[in-house]
């Protein structure tokens, strides 16, 4: 099973605590690429996600299974060559759109599925990784707010949430949907630029149960659930975001233990690498 995470040095936590997610509930060989980059943006800089942080992570997933990988992918220089120009100065990193460039490297397969770094899994995502993708360029779950506002089919549902996209590589090379999403990031300014423009470009597209992507609240069904920002109306109304390696708000805010023990190997993993025993 091939699975994609992309950003810089700062989704280290999310990645390791996603990855060990997907270990307890699937038993095939783990393969995980781990898109990364270093780009200078204004006053900003984006630093890689190291090397070692990728290595030490295989170590683990092969205690897990020996056929399990963890490939490290630099793709700066792709970035840099065409950069989203016109959504750079956006709230949203310009590290949310390194995903767009998945389809000029030879290194990924043809199959694979990206998770954004705050989304864990919770049972066996077998069934919806190995469906019939033929013709179809990818596969999400409704955006729990966006289909209301964004959809651009006015007759149903059709607007996407990036965090969890079963990718068909070969269809999209084929199609050039991602060069054209790179396009738009470069000349038009978006909200959300990476989501928007692929629901804008997106011919062939599946949408899938709410269970693979459960971006509001943990149901008795969910497969796979996403830590996005969401919205409360009392006491009175506001944004609550609460990422899962933040553990006093995922208890104190969420009131939620589900996780405790992934949330326990996390820490000891964690406590492992930064301490220097990146052979542990």
């Amino acid at each position: 099973m091939n699975i994609l995470y992309c950003g810089d040095k700062n989704i280290g936590d999310g990645v390791l605590l996603s990855v060990l997610s997907l270990t307890k509930h699937v038993q095939e060989p783990l393969h995980i690429y781990i898109l990364t980059m270093r780009y200078a943006a204004g006053d900003k800089t984006y630093e890689c996600l190291p090397r070692s942080f990728a290595d030490a992570l295989d170590r683990r997933v092969k205690a897990q299974n020996v056929d399990s990988t963890v490939t490290w992918i630099d793709a700066s220089m792709l970035f840099a060559a065409q950069p989203p120009t016109a959504n750079l100065g956006t709230r949203f990193t310009p590290c949310c759109m390194l995903r767009l460039y998945a389809d000029q490297i030879a290194a990924l397969p043809d199959r694979i599925l990206y998770l954004d770094n705050d989304v864990l899994c919770r049972a066996d995502i077998t069934d919806f990784y190995a469906q019939d993708m033929d013709g179809c360029e990818l596969c999400g779950v409704l955006d729990h707010y966006g289909k209301w506002f964004f959809q651009k089919n006015l007759c149903k549902f059709d607007y996407l949430n990036s965090g969890v996209l079963l990718l068909n590589l070969a269809e999209i090379r084929k199609t050039g949907l991602f060069a054209r999403c790179r396009d738009r990031c470069a000349t038009k300014q978006m909200f959300m630029p990476d989501q928007s423009a692929l629901n804008k470009l997106a011919a062939r597209k599946k949408t899938a149960p709410r269970r693979y992507n459960e971006q509001r609240k943990l149901q008795k069904d969910t497969v796979l659930q996403h830590f996005t920002t969401s919205f409360r109306f009392l006491p009175w109304f506001h944004a609550v975001s609460v990422k899962p390696w933040q553990i006093d708000r995922m208890h104190g805010v969420l009131k939620l233990h589900e996780y405790d023990g992934l949330l326990s190997e996390y820490l000891s993993l964690k406590a492992a690498y930064e301490k220097g025993d990146h052979h542990g």
